[in-house]
């Protein structure tokens, strides 16, 4: 029997502005995994700013907003940043990101997917806002609670891979 402590996964949420989705993100993977899973937010061209729904919205979900900060993906990239944690699994949350070229991530991590819209974007009236920024919640909580729940010692590199790619495209459509 060890006595090691068990594996802590570090996740990266990258988004185009790191002020929204990828913030929320964030905030959703450390309160799910705690203890299981470290999680980090980044932009390709960071807002410098977190979006005022965003923060409105965590702190309405009981959470801590205060550490929450715009930054860029370089703060995560060995390239930039020699003591940058190892990366076990990358995820973009919007379609900017996705087809950008990324840096070399350390620890050679695993990565997915997960577009979804921008609810910076959203018009209206602000119960219209707030209503986009509450399905951008529900729809993280529920992928990133669908990842948690996986059986990490048991799935292969390839196995995981499908998995990881199959919850980037479950309920982005449908709102709840």
């Amino acid at each position: 029997m060890s006595d090691a402590a068990p594996k802590v996964f570090n996740i990266l949420f990258l988004c185009t502005g790191n002020s929204c989705r990828s913030i929320i993100a964030e905030a959703v993977a450390n309160r799910l995994g705690q203890g299981r899973f470290k999680a980090y937010s980044a932009g390709s061209m960071p807002t410098g700013h977190v979006n005022p729904h965003a923060l409105r919205l965590l702190e309405q979900m009981g959470y801590e907003t205060g550490g929450y900060r715009s930054k860029g993906w370089e703060e995560f990239s060995r390239d930039s940043n020699p003591d940058a944690p190892d990366l076990d699994f990358v995820f973009t949350v919007c379609d900017n990101a996705a087809g950008e070229v990324c840096p070399y991530w350390p620890g050679q991590p695993m990565t997915a997917h997960w577009g979804m819209p921008d609810p910076a974007l959203a018009t209206g009236a602000e119960a219209e806002i707030a209503l986009a920024f509450s399905d951008t919640y529900r729809m993280l909580t529920n992928r990133i609670g669908a990842f948690m729940s996986l059986p990490m010692a048991s799935l292969d590199r390839l196995s995981l891979q499908k998995r990881l790619e199959a919850i980037g495209k479950s309920g982005a459509e449908q709102p709840a």
